[in-house]
């Protein structure tokens, strides 16, 4: 199959929300099970307490009942179906034999883990229109456990605590400015009782921030802001104030970004929250911040007292990043042996290409080296823990080709790291990017803003070149050496963007890909020992837990997220389908799911008539790529998640005004652009639309 189609950066405003079906949850089902800071710290092995199993979010599991001796038995032993049509990235929670996993739309499901009957739910009501706001699917990534309570963050921006045993709602509370564009995807944790919680929201405007609220009452104990906010109105800290002389400008007017989207973990022995820090808005510097600087803390792991928020020390993976190279990705403590000497580490593969180890006391950098392809820096000074920039790379004096592009070297799926071993699990990919200046523009409140002219993505006219880009992507899962800084071996997958990854005592990885295989791996040769079809894309990382002396490996399966809905030609002739399910798996499980329908081509309909001129098309072209490409795709081609626009229908295209400037779909995730378009403005996309849909039509004949 080709791939020749699936390059591309990263994100603009999700347009478009399918709708939910609704069925009655069973009666709620009594536990008495509870969470403390021991049972984290201690992880005992049959449960998986935490997003990452334990607060230094290695991934690692000492169950060894299933093993490379034996992997090869492994069946499915039940299947949920989750009732959403959205991207599912959850990892799952497992406490005293129950289930606690997370779909789209921020729907908490409680499972008996051994037999996947749902004991209850809880829908938060996340109103469709919400959607717009999220970069990058209706996603949530799981839950926290604490006491006997359960909490989830929502996509627009509440944080719930539930009862573990019942999900019914103890409190919620409010954790954002409900004007700015801000969401929540990613999963809470719990330190001594505190909930932290951070948000997203930078590619659209934001300043972002972590908070801590009281797990019992739900008050807000503590929250640190990023990056500064207006000097005028003085700074919430010193580490703030110290910020801000490494910004230019009135960056404050558009938020400045930083949000704390995903990664977290936490040192017991040290007392220390580290935080990975996102993007900048808009992403172009120049545009954020025009005077340069290094725009503290965006980019960056922060350091934090969990008991009061206090800085303790940062360090800056891209110092004043223009290319959307988040810090947020995967955070995974270690004590490692390096040079002879045991160094208590934290290891990060954030966007940016670079696998970083730090000292975890003090932030200092002891190793950094290129994961994958890098062509924006030579490499990383050690003296100064500064990268090298190539020249160009800022694309201050036109295109400069990116490797790694926005969607980064590693993403948000969960890397792992084993003990035994002494190595680390990387979800790895190689996409590059032609980033080019936006010349035009000009910042629309609650909308994609990045300062960068997507149009370079779209696929080649010239075949030639469309293959020379493929030969560029690529997806593998790598065994990296992170004392050496090595590969030590790879998988090599069909495509990018596949999913998380668990380590065991099993001597196994597990993972699951794009095109819907779930598979285990010998962990320290990188054989593929099992594979099964789980009939969706898998992009969470795996879960593993036992039940009364029974094994299990479970995993949250579901197509969709930022790559379904940047898609593009290649990617949507895949023809991927979203079943959503979580899937858990056993020595001997006999249980199958249903075979899906044989999928049937789906020829591009007779479009409407061209009537528009070059000069309108070309408009139509800048205008979608701003502010409609993450959502329905690159090429005007989605990787099946939200409609198809080559195959909008006569109807839609009479109702077009209607629902671009009038918001007639609102409900539907679908926002009304009436604040940044006027009439030519919508006409000119529909007319680029249209143009696509041709090509689209004449390449079928």
């Amino acid at each position: 199959m080709s791939y020749s189609r699936l390059y591309g950066l990263a994100a603009i405003v999700l347009c478009v929300a399918a709708c939910d079906s609704r069925e009655e949850p069973p009666a709620p089902v009594a536990s008495g099970a509870a969470v403390s800071h021991e049972d984290i710290v201690a992880a005992a092995p049959d449960d998986w307490l935490t997003h990452g199993r334990d607060y230094a979010e290695q991934r690692y599991s000492p169950l060894d009942a299933i093993n490379a001796d034996n992997v090869a038995e492994l069946g499915l032993a039940w299947y949920f179906d989750v009732p959403t049509e959205r991207g599912m990235e959850a990892t799952p929670i497992v406490v005293d034999g129950r289930m606690y996993v997370t779909g789209s739309w921020s729907i908490v499901y409680a499972l008996d883990a051994a037999t996947g009957d749902e004991l209850w739910r809880h829908d938060p009501e996340v109103p469709k229109s919400w959607a717009q706001y999220a970069c990058c699917d209706a996603v949530n990534r799981g839950v926290a456990a604490w006491g006997d309570s359960i909490f989830v963050g929502t996509l627009d921006g509440y944080l719930v605590s539930l009862d573990m045993a019942t999900g019914t709602v103890n409190w919620k509370v409010d954790t954002i400015d409900r004007k700015p564009p801000y969401t929540i995807t990613g999963a809470p944790r719990v330190i001594d009782g505190k909930v932290i919680i951070g948000n997203g929201g930078a590619d659209l405007g934001v300043r972002g921030y972590v908070s801590a609220y009281d797990a019992d009452s739900g008050e807000l104990a503590w929250r640190f802001h990023t990056v500064p906010g207006n000097p005028d109105d003085g700074f919430e800290n010193d580490a703030l104030a110290l910020a801000a002389d490494t910004w230019t400008g009135t960056w404050w007017q558009h938020g400045g970004g930083g949000t704390v989207w995903d990664s977290m973990a936490y040192d017991p022995a040290l007392d220390l929250l580290y935080i990975g820090v996102g993007n900048g808005s808009p992403w172009n510097q120049r545009l954020r911040s025009p005077g340069g600087g290094d725009n503290l803390f965006l980019s960056s792991i922060v350091a934090l007292r969990p008991a009061t928020g206090e800085y303790v020390w940062h360090y800056q993976t891209t110092p004043g990043d223009t290319w959307d190279f988040t810090a947020t990705q995967h955070i995974v403590l270690a004590d490692l042996e390096i040079g002879g000497e045991a160094r208590k580490v934290l290891m990060q593969a954030p966007k940016n290409g670079f696998f970083y180890v730090l000292d975890r006391a003090d932030g200092s950098l002891i190793s950094a080296e290129p994961y994958v392809a890098v062509t924006w820096a030579s490499g990383i000074d050690t003296a100064t823990g500064r990268p090298v920039e190539a020249p160009g790379a800022r694309y201050e004096s036109g295109m400069f080709l990116n490797m790694p592009s926005g969607l980064g070297g590693h993403n948000w799926h969960p890397m792992s790291f084993s003990p035994e071993t002494g190595l680390v699990y990387l979800p790895s990919q190689d996409l590059p990017a032609p980033y080019l200046e936006d010349a035009g523009f000009e910042f629309a409140e609650g909308f994609w803003n990045t300062g960068i002219d997507f149009r370079t993505l779209e696929t080649p006219a010239d075949p030639a070149m469309a293959a020379e880009v493929a030969k560029m992507v690529r997806g593998q899962l790598v065994a990296w050496d992170p004392v050496e800084q090595r590969e030590v071996w790879r998988y090599q997958h069909l495509g990018p963007w596949n999913g998380g990854t668990l380590a065991t005592a099993g001597g196994l990885v597990f993972q699951g890909s794009l095109v819907g295989e779930f598979a285990a791996y010998d962990a320290g040769s990188g054989e593929r020992l099992w594979v099964t079809n789980a009939q969706t894309g898998v992009a969470a990382a795996p879960a593993t837990y036992a039940v009364d002396g029974e094994q299990y490996v479970a995993v949250a399966a579901g197509w969709g997220t930022i790559f379904a809905l940047l898609g593009g030609e290649g990617l949507a002739s895949l023809g991927l389908q979203n079943k959503s399910r979580i899937l858990a798996f056993k020595r001997g499980g006999t249980a199958a799911l249903p075979e899906l329908p044989p999928a049937e081509p789906r020829p591009v309909p007779q479009p409407p008539e061209r009537t528009a001129s070059a000069e309108t098309i070309e408009r139509g072209k800048l205008l979608y790529y701003q502010r409609c490409a993450a959502c329905h795709g690159v090429d005007v081609a989605s990787g099946g998640i939200t409609p198809d626009l080559r195959y909008t229908s006569a109807e839609i295209h009479d109702a077009w005004d209607a629902i671009v400037l009038g918001g007639a779909l609102r409900g539907q995730g679908m926002p009304a652009f009436d604040s940044i378009f006027d009439a030519e403005d919508s006409d000119a996309v529909q007319a680029f639309v249209i143009e696509a849909a041709h090509r689209a039509y004449a390449r079928q004949q």
